[in-house]
């Protein structure tokens, strides 16, 4: 039996998507959660196999959580269920850990194929989002600019940025201007826009 974390934010879809993987013969759904910082314990509690977690979710984001349990629960594999799918976010799942990634509206017996793959060791991709972020090509944004445009999508002005990242003003200006340039944007808040459309936020 493949025991099953669920952590979905939307009560209703994650009670749906529980119900269904419940009708497979190998599955259980050990655990449902509502909150990114609640799958790690429940992982660990439950003794879980396989993680399926949303991308955005209050407490944490499933981008975190898929690294969190890269270092805390290893044995547990990792598989995002999104409805974004933006190309950046296929690329960022990956780097942390996850082996799965799969569209929100694929059919149930598609998410329980990718959960015993991920299971199995192996991984499984979708493949519109995989073509989609090869198309893509890779996120500009150095690690730097990224942790500087995230802060500012969050409002805060230059000097609230410079004080929270330990960086002068200028600096601070100097990657926002850059990852402006690299994002094609006329502004601030068209790079975030972008930035956040193709998943490197």
């Amino acid at each position: 039996m493949i025991r099953v974390v669920l952590a979905d934010d939307e009560h209703l879809v994650r009670g749906a998507i529980a119900a269904l993987l419940g009708l497979e013969p190998d599955l259980e759904v050990a655990a449902q959660v509502g909150r990114g910082d609640e799958v790690v314990p429940a992982v660990t509690r439950e003794n879980a196999d396989i993680a399926v977690l949303d991308i955005e979710m209050p407490g944490k984001g499933g981008l975190d959580v898929a690294a969190d349990l890269q270092r805390e629960a290893s044995g547990c594999g990792v598989l995002m269920l999104t409805s974004f799918g933006r190309p950046g976010y296929l690329r960022r799942a990956l780097a942390a850990g996850a082996r799965g990634f799969l569209a929100k509206d694929a059919p149930v017996d598609e998410l329980a194929g990718a959960i015993r793959k991920v299971h199995g060791g192996g991984r499984y991709i979708d493949t519109e989002l995989a073509a989609a972020a090869m198309a893509s090509g890779e996120n500009p944004l150095t690690a730097r600019e990224t942790e500087v445009l995230r802060a500012a999508s969050e409002g805060r002005p230059v000097g609230a940025i410079a004080r929270a990242l330990h960086l002068s003003e200028g600096t601070v200006r100097n990657y926002l201007s850059s990852a402006i340039t690299k994002t094609g944007a006329g502004n601030r808040l068209a790079a975030i826009r972008t930035a956040q459309e193709m998943g490197w936020l």
